[in-house]
């Protein structure tokens, strides 16, 4: 009797870019009514990154991505896909990740963009495992990549404090597995949306409706009500569709929005902070780039290891949110 054999979206490479301008909470006290304690204490935020004049998303991209291609130890022409996450695009057409195929030479991957603002790293992945394992591509590059510093009110001490910008790479190879749950590669997601609460975390501006930009509104308290519940919620479920719990899990890399959050989240999970890679103090809230770069930051620093099992979850505006399960 032969071994039943599955596909498996694998991380074979992961990168991250930081812009080099790095803002303390000390700038906004010149400006705002604010103070450093008020922002550690009301969001564990202590620094943040800001792309300068000119320093657009898809350049913060292909810093992240050239990184991934050298930890994978590939070529970008070896990849089949390349899938970029943002809500903030260097223009409302082409997709940020054309002119990251272009410019590191990935000429044989089809490249697109996906808008789920801070769960869209969450739901890139999801899309590219189904690429994998349905067959349609062999190596998958998904990239987180905002600019957020380009829609905030600056007079608005209760979003301007928390938003940062950043980018952070995956590559995803299809392998073999067993298709037990000691495979590696993702071995479960979860998706879900609610149009509803739309009005509680948006921008006021948009090609058809402003023909601006606009800038971020969000209804804080609002969107910390649902956050904790609806991000337990959603990792409970994907471990289940796993057919794992949270005792099984190594690592929490959730979306690095808010430390009350990421603690509230983790209470709900039953784990300890000890298990939850946290960067949120370093780079602030970069919207669908803030997984991946946590998830290279716990790499680089030596926490993520070969074999560990990681849950990630995130909130954003829609509201959408969602979860996967992967083993490194």
């Amino acid at each position: 009797m032969t071994a039943t054999t599955v596909k498996r979206a694998v991380v074979i490479g992961s990168g991250h870019y930081l812009p080099e301008r790095c803002v303390e909470n000390s700038e906004f006290t010149a400006t705002l009514d604010t103070s450093d304690e008020w922002i550690v204490s009301r969001s564990g935020i202590e620094r943040r990154h800001f792309a300068a004049e000119g320093e657009n998303t898809s350049h913060l991209a292909i810093h992240a991505a050239r990184a991934a291609l050298e930890q994978a130890g590939i070529k970008a022409e070896d990849l089949d896909s390349i899938i970029v996450a943002t809500s903030t695009p260097d223009m409302t057409f082409p997709a940020v990740a054309t002119m990251v195929q272009a410019e590191i030479g990935a000429h044989k991957a089809y490249a697109y963009d996906m808008q789920a603002v801070c769960a869209g790293f969450i739901y890139a992945l999801a899309n590219a495992n189904a690429l994998i394992v349905s067959g349609q591509a062999q190596r998958v590059m998904v990239i987180g990549a905002e600019t957020f510093s380009r829609i905030m009110d600056w007079t608005d001490r209760g979003t301007a404090v928390l938003f940062g910008d950043g980018a952070g790479a995956l590559i995803l190879e299809a392998q073999d597995g067993d298709g037990s749950t000691e495979d590696r590669g993702i071995l479960s997601t979860d998706l879900n949306a609610d149009g509803r609460y739309r009005d509680i975390l948006y921008v006021d501006g948009g090609v058809s409706s402003t023909a601006t930009a606009g800038c971020l509104r969000m209804q804080g308290k609002e969107v910390f009500r649902h956050a904790i519940e609806k991000l337990a919620q959603t990792a409970d479920t994907a471990l289940e569709k796993a057919g794992l719990g949270s005792d099984d899990i190594d690592w929490i890399v959730p979306h690095q929005a808010n430390i009350r959050i990421i603690q509230g989240t983790a209470r709900k999970l039953n784990l300890p902070m000890s298990k939850v890679i946290v960067t949120v103090q370093n780079h602030g809230n970069t919207s669908a780039a803030s997984i991946p770069l946590a998830l290279s930051v716990g790499v680089a620093n030596g926490q993520i290891k070969r074999g560990d099992l990681i849950v990630s979850e995130a909130i954003g505006g829609g509201l959408a949110w969602g979860a996967v399960v992967l083993r490194w």
